[in-house]
This record gives structure tokens, C-alpha cells and sequence, in this order.
């Protein structure tokens, strides 16, 4: 069965319906999804919509996890010669690595802070306008814009805050794009096809990202067809070409997917009277969307988790499990094959079951496989392969339900901004994955001990999500 209707079944609307304005008394009319009921979308728009997630994987994928952080900006490429000459096994060259993965965190850090302040008033605004698609493509040419500068980050320890800085605004970039991205799920879906629609972009994303991997490992292959590979040019070639990607299979989107219409009955305010704006909006989720507050509070927490398996992944690979370059090249391009297509099929057991049980399920699976990499580390890399790919196999069906999820209880008109706060909840939360990965990695001063910090927030994020309630199954 197709993940989206056919066009055919009836004539779609270009557009969708314009939802009912909130009454005065700040009650909730409707939700976004529910104006969707019955409503056809033309698979052009749904293969539009999903092929975003494909355009701009190799950034995650590629840079942020398996290659360019990995391979190139956490190794003795960026230490001091001295101590790179000393090697592997001498504590001052492993604290120097350790030292780089933990620079690295603090970037990330930096950067969920800027996302925390900016994601949901700029979803608001997004909404009030009805620009999500404009703000899309600002915040894609800004992304694709810092891909491009990480040519510049040659390989000497004195470009390393020059690179770790550039991660962290590709992140920020990344993160507004995502917060219209997603919003506009609710525009190519409908209560019955949201799952496999959501759980279709993040399939086509890891697929995306396996195909940019291999092309990274055909490249190394050929010993790069006799390219210098002094000061680091592979490496900054590779962001370029995931640069030029992002333009190439990003287009579809706006040519393809219509323009949300303004939210009725909204305001337009300055940029800060917008967070006044905020805060009664979200008084007005707590006394009348409450599985929504309470969806955004916990999901901030294991997103959080989710996302520190993706950012260190790869650096717990080469350095903790000494994992060679094409080792971890292979490991990626396993790691997407598995996400995605566990991801496509999870989409119908969202749709099927809800998307609160696929959380729960592919939560409690990455603690019990995170668990067994950090106890039985000294096995070597075997234990790595086995259960670092067991970890990729839950991770993707968690992303996807809890944005299908959320995309669910969202009231009409405030999507953009609903997926704002969902960043900035996550982003608020952002700290704790780096900080108890720089943490557990400092006081140990062995990174694999960083693996623990991600898994305690991951498990914190599964308890807290048995207290929320999917109001469509109560």
C-alpha cells in the first residue's frame, strides 16, 4: 500500500482549509490535523515535502556524525603536533582527543541555546504571515551557506574553533529549517496517512544520507583519483558536494508544496512583543492542550538523547572502539540502512497503533541497547556493530512518531509555531546530552563513558513520556 493516496481518489485542494478562528475565551477550536479529514493529497506534493528530509540528511549524516566531526575535526589533525606525535595510548594524546570531543559539545551547546531563543517566535511569526515556506528557504540558503564555509577550515589546530563554530550555526540553520519543515507535515497528510508520511520524509533522509556516505567511501576507494589530500581537502571537498546536494533535491519543495494561508485572527506584533505573544500562548496550551504541553515537556528530553547518539556516534566509534576511517564509513552507510527502512515500517505502526506506543517502544530499545555498548565496551567492535546498529534501528521510528505525534494535538493555525516551541523545548533541553557527555567524558577521561551520559537522558525522556496521554486514544 502506498504511504500516501492517490491523486486520482478526488480533486485536492491547492491549499489547506483555513481554520476557524480561536473564540475570545482562548478555548481551542480545532486541531490543525483535523481540518485534513478526508482530504486527498497529491502525491507530487507528498514526494515534494519528503524529499527535504533527503536534501539535507548529508548535513547530519556526512558532516555533524559519521565523517566531517568524526574523521576529521575530533582527530590529532587538531591537536598540537607534540602531542599527536606522542600516539595512541599515551594518556596526554587521549585527553587531547577527549579535550576535541568535548569542544565540540560546548558548540552544540552554544547552538541549542540560539535555537532555544529564536525557534518558536520565529514559527510564530512564520504562522501569523503565513511564510513558513519563505522562512524555509532563508534558513536552507543560511544551512547550505555554512556548509559551503567549511571549506575553509584547514587541517591545523588553529581552524578548530573556526570549524567547531560553523557546526554549530549549520545546526541552528538546520533546526529553524526543520521548525517550518515540519510544520508544514500537516499540509501533505491527513489522521489516517500522517504516520507513514512522517515516517516516509525520515526514511528518505537516512536512505539520502547512506547514498552520500557511499559516495564519500567510492571517493576514499580511489584514493580520492589522486587529489592532495594535505591540510585536510578531502574533508572540506566533502562539505562542499553536501552543500551542492541540499541545493540539488531541495527544490521540489517550493516549487511543489503550496503556501500555508495566514492564521486567522492572530495579531501581527514586533519581533519582541512576540515572545509576550508566546508566553500566553502557551498558558493558553496548558489550560486548554494539555497532552500537547505535556507532549513538548518530555519529548525536549529524550529528543535530546535521540540526537546525542547521532552527534557522537561516530566519535564514539573511532575513538572509543578505534574504529579505522573506512570502518566508520561502513558503519554509517549500515546505521542509515537500518534507520531507514525501520523508520518507513514504523510509520505504519504509528498510524496503526499511535505514534505514543512507537515512542515508548523504540525508547526503552535504545536504553537496553545503549546500556549493553557502554557495560561490555572491552569486547571491542564487535559489541559496537551488534549494538550500535540496534541503537539506529529505534532512533529514526522515535523521531518520526513524535513529530507525527505533536503534528497530531497541534491546534489549527499555530503549527509553525507549535514545531518552534517543540525545537526550543528540545533546544532548552540541548544542554544535557553535550554537558553529560563532556562530563561523564571529563571526569572519567575515557570518551566511551560519554556513552552513559547520553543514555541517562534517553531513559530520563522514557519515563517522563509514560505520564503523556494521546487524547485521539484515551
Amino acid at each position: 500500500m502506498s504511504p500516501h493516496p492517490s491523486p486520482e481518489a478526488s480533486a485536492p485542494d491547492p491549499v489547506a482549509p483555513t481554520p476557524p478562528p480561536t473564540a475570545n475565551t482562548g478555548a481551542i477550536a480545532v486541531m490543525g490535523l483535523d481540518l485534513q479529514e478526508g482530504r486527498v493529497v497529491p502525491r507530487k506534493q507528498v514526494a515534494s515535502w519528503a524529499l527535504y528530509d533527503w536534501a539535507t540528511q548529508p548535513f547530519n549524516s556526512v558532516i555533524l556524525t559519521f565523517v566531517f566531526t568524526a574523521l576529521y575535526l575530533t582527530t590529532d589533525t587538531f591537536l598540537d603536533p607534540s602531542v599527536a606525535a606522542l600516539g595512541e595510548g599515551d594518556p596526554r594524546y587521549e585527553r587531547g582527543l577527549a579535550d576535541l570531543a568535548s569542544g565540540l559539545g560546548l558548540a552544540i551547546t552554544i547552538g541549542g541555546i540560539l535555537i532555544a531563543l529564536l525557534a518558536p517566535v520565529l514559527g510564530q511569526r512564520a504562522d501569523v504571515a503565513g511564510r513558513r515556506k519563505a522562512w524555509l528557504g532563508g534558513s536552507t540558503i543560511l544551512l547550505v551557506a555554512s556548509m559551503l564555509a567549511l571549506f575553509f577550515v584547514e587541517g591545523a589546530p588553529a581552524y578548530f574553533a573556526l570549524g567547531v563554530g560553523l557546526i554549530a550555526a549549520g545546526s541552528v540553520f538546520s533546526e529553524i529549517a526543520g521548525v517550518n519543515y515540519n510544520a508544514m507535515l500537516v499540509q501533505v497528510s491527513n489522521p489516517k496517512t500522517i504516520g507513514k508520511v512522517s515516517g516516509l520524509g525520515w526514511g528518505l533522509g537516512y536512505i539520502g544520507g547512506i547514498i552520500a556516505l557511499v559516495l564519500v567511501v567510492v571517493a576514499d576507494t580511489f584514493d580520492w583519483w589522486g587529489m592532495s589530500t594535505d591540510n585536510g581537502l578531502p574533508f572540506r571537498i566533502i562539505a562542499v558536494g553536501c552543500a551542492i546536494w541540499a541545493v540539488l533535491f531541495a527544490w521540489p519543495i517550493f516549487a511543489y508544496v503550496p503556501e500555508a494561508p495566514p492564521a486567522v485572527a492572530r495579531e501581527k506584533v514586533g519581533f519582541f512583543a512576540s515572545y509576550g505573544v508566546l508566553v500566553r500562548d502557551i498558558q493558553g496550551l496548558w489550560r486548554h492542550a494539555r497532552p500537547t504541553f505535556w507532549f513538548l515537556l518530555a519529548s525536549a528530553v529524550f529528543r535530546d538523547g535521540l540526537a546525542g547518539v547521532f552527534a557522537f556516534g561516530a566519535v564514539i566509534a573511532s575513538v572509543a572502539f578505534h574504529f579505522t576511517s573506512t570502518e566508520v564509513l561502513a558503519f554509517g552507510v549500515a546505521a542509515n540502512l537500518v534507520a531507514g527502512v525501520a523508520t518507513i515500517l514504523a510509520g505504519r505502526f504509528d498510524d496503526r497503533f499511535g505514534a505514543r506506543a512507537v515512542i515508548l517502544t523504540a525508547l526503552s530499545g535504545l536504553v537496553v541497547a545503549g546500556l549493553a555498548v557502554f557495560f561490555l565496551h572491552d569486547d571491542g567492535k564487535t559489541i559496537f556493530w551488534i549494538f550500535g546498529l540496534a541503537l539506529c534501528i529505534f532512533v529514526g521510528p522515535a523521531q518520526a512518531a513524535s513529530r507525527s505525534f505533536l503534528a497530531r494535538v497541534t491546534p489549527a493555525g499555530r503549527e509553525s509555531e507549535i514545531f518552534g516551541l517543540y525545537a526550543t523545548t528540545g533546544r532548552a533541553a540541548s544542554f544535557l546530552s553535550p554537558a553529560l557527555w563532556s562530563l561523564f567524558i571529563a571526569i572519567s577521561g575515557a570518551t566511551y563513558w560519554g556513552i552513559l551520559g547520553i543514555i541517562l537522558v534517553v531513559a530520563a525522556g522514557l519515563v517522563l513520556m509514560l505520564f503523556v496521554k494521546d487524547p485521539h486514544r484515551v
